[in-house]
Parts: C-alpha cells; structure tokens; sequence
C-alpha cells in the first residue's frame, strides 16, 4: 500500500480537527476526499505533507513502508509527496526555471543521483509545458508573479508534472477556476496517472470529479471518513448536499 493513514488524530492550536481518520490508498488508484467545510480535509492533507503548525497527537502514516510521522516537509516531497495548494504563493524574484531547476536537484540529490544536466532539465520542461498547456510567457516569469488564478493553479499542476510525484495531493485544485481552466488541469492530472503513482483529491464539488474520475470517494465529516463509495457517490451528494451526511451522524 502507497499510503496508510491509521487511526490520526491531528490538532491546531489544541483543538482538535482530525478525531481518528483511517485511509489506505494503493498505487493506481484516484480518491476523492470530499466534505463540508471545516471538517478537517485541508488539516489531512497537511499532516500528510507535514506543514508546521499541525499537531499529531495520535496514529500513524506510513508511506512506502515508512512511518512519516517524524520526517521532515521536504523529507516527504523527496521521497515523492506533492501537495497542489488550494491558495498558491507568489514568490517573486525567483524564475520559475531556477525554481523548478533547484527543486528537481534537491530531489536527485537527496535521492544519490547526479543533478540533472541543462539540456536535459529544459527539454524536459518544455514537454510537461506541453501537457499541462503553460505558455512561455507563464514559465519565464517568477513564480505565480501576477498569475490569474486559474494561472497558478495550472503551474501547480506543471510543478507536479515537473517532480514526477508517486502520490499527488490536490487541495481544492478547483477553487476559482472557470470550466476551461478546469479541463486543463484535470487533462494534466489525468495524463500523469498511472500504475505507479496515486492522486488524492479533495474537493467540495462534484463537478471536478467529472473529468478526474475517482476510483473511490469517501466524506469526511467531523475529521473522520464516515461514508465511502465509487464515483455515483460524489453525485448523490451533489443531488442531495451534506445534510443528510450530517443527520446520520450527528450525536
């Protein structure tokens, strides 16, 4: 199994927010996290990806075999952990060649491999360019510098094409963007699947689910995963909202 979440509980400033979640994920396989809000879905892919500030207080997550619980935000992402902000930075006066350049070499490096030579990394670049539609104007800026939204989102994307993850987490990689801008980055997603690698999205919306298909949906609700199906399920909620999520589970 890629991914084992057993038993977490994560708090923010001594709440608690994940009260308990369990999910596996194979290599292969799309999920669908989906969920009103503040029922924890940006808190699980945080304590994922081991942003500062997110408290685990219980459980465990291996990955690859390895309980991650200790390792460091840049531990995870060399070994292969990509998280697509919900709300992307702009960081300016850094290229997003000598971004994309640095990131790619700290991953070999950290790996045991040779830095990857300039003509290799730049015909690379143009190849993932071409998958995810970014224009040159977009690359030759600095990072998300005076992007539209749906702009960063798709850069997003491309970083992601770019490192080559084995499991993707998309934070509401769909907030803000227009239909067009949507299809882009789910054509992007879906043709970075594979048997070895997996993507975790979460979402509020069925609509993204349309074009990324999930092999699995589940609802998070009061930091657990309380209902899990195949894709019909993220159009029954879509019909019938969270209420009905809600009154099943509320004590």
């Amino acid at each position: 199994m890629l991914l084992n979440i057993k038993n977490l509980h994560v708090s923010i400033g001594g709440k608690e927010i994940i009260k308990g979640l369990h999910l596996g994920v194979n290599s292969g396989e799309v999920h669908a996290i989906m969920g009103p809000n503040g029922t924890g879905k940006s808190t699980l892919a945080a304590a994922i990806t081991g942003r500062e500030g997110y408290d685990i207080t219980e459980g465990e997550i291996w990955y690859k075999d390895q309980n991650i619980i200790e390792m460091s935000p840049e531990e995870r992402a060399n070994l292969g952990i990509f998280l697509s902000f919900q709300y992307p930075v702009e960081i300016p006066g850094v290229s997003m060649t000598n971004f994309m350049r640095t990131a790619i070499n700290a991953k070999r490096e950290y790996l045991g491999q040779e830095p990857m030579a300039a003509g290799a990394f730049l015909k690379l670049m143009e190849e993932k360019k071409a998958l995810v539609e970014m224009h040159s104007k977009l690359t030759n800026r600095s990072v998300n510098e005076g992007f539209s939204g749906g702009e960063k989102k798709r850069n997003e994307i491309f970083q992601m094409a770019m490192l080559e993850p084995s499991l993707g987490i998309l934070d509401e990689t769909d907030s803000g963007l227009d239909i067009d801008a949507l299809k882009v980055v789910a054509k992007g997603v879906n043709q970075l699947r594979s048997n070895d690698n997996a993507f975790v999205v979460i979402t509020h919306y069925q609509r993204l689910l349309d074009y990324i298909v999930p092999d699995f949906v589940h609802v998070l609700f009061d930091g657990k995963i309380v209902k899990t199906g195949g894709k019909n399920l993220a159009h029954e909620l879509e019909a019938k909202g969270y209420e009905w999520i809600k009154e099943q589970h509320l004590v």
